[in-house]
């Protein structure tokens, strides 16, 4: 039987417990909500800083449909192991996501050139692209920052995955990325595009600024505008 010793600090033991479990629920709930307001101050920045609607969101729908050959980054080592793959790498979607301009956080392509298609989150009348690459504030070495690039468009059938597309191909724009200026640069697609229907583009990266290794893609940014219901019927 169990003297009153026990029983007090039995009770008491059910007591801490009870209060503990209470404030890691406290907790949780506080992080929900913490985590939500971020979330939502990203979704609010990434409309986008620039003040334009970014159609290559992977929040919003937009996803990454093929690339070229990638390399691994691994972080706890420091260095890159390539790699050869015929599906779509996983970290791809780091290049349709916000990058906070933290170095290392990108999605390498293996050489001094390679390409990036993406599905966009709408059909859209495309109007700018931005191309974001780590600042020079907070990196030593930006020689993997892309160089020269065009963007290609068109507008692909969602049960369709034929790469046949070149007679409906675009070109939007074509670029130089330079380091002296802004991390994120935006460029205005060619005024003879005029109203032509994406939700495909394909971005070629030609070259990048020395490094022959590898070329670092931060993020990738579509903006334009949905077109009206009249002209999607005539298309």
């Amino acid at each position: 039987m169990k003297n009153i010793m026990e029983v007090q600090k039995e009770f008491v033991s059910r007591k801490i417990e009870r209060e503990v479990n209470h404030r890691f629920e406290i907790l949780n709930e506080i992080k929900m909500i913490v985590r939500d307001i971020v979330e939502k101050e990203i979704q609010r920045r990434a409309v986008d800083g620039l003040g334009r609607v970014n159609y290559a969101l992977s929040s919003d729908g937009a996803m990454i449909v093929k690339h070229s050959e990638p390399f691994i980054i691994r972080r706890v080592i420091r260095w890159f192991r390539k790699i050869t793959l015929t599906t779509v790498y996983r970290d791809s979607k780091k290049i349709l996501k916000p990058s906070f301009g933290e170095p290392g956080q990108c999605f390498p392509l293996k050489g001094d050139n390679g390409f990036v298609k993406i599905r966009l989150s709408r059909t859209i009348i495309t109007e700018a692209i931005t191309l974001e690459h780590v600042d020079k504030a907070v990196a030593y070495d930006r020689s993997s920052a892309p160089k020269n690039y065009r963007v290609y468009g068109w507008h692909q059938g969602y049960d369709t995955d034929i790469v046949i597309e070149t007679g409906k191909m675009f070109l939007l724009a074509e670029f130089s990325y330079n380091l002296e200026k802004s991390n994120a640069q935006t460029f205005n697609v060619l005024d003879f595009v005029g109203s032509g229907l994406v939700n495909t583009v394909r971005f070629d990266f030609t070259s990048n600024h020395g490094n022959t290794d590898y070329t670092c893609i931060y993020r990738l940014r579509v903006h334009g505008h949905e077109p009206t219901s009249i002209l999607m019927t005539q298309s």
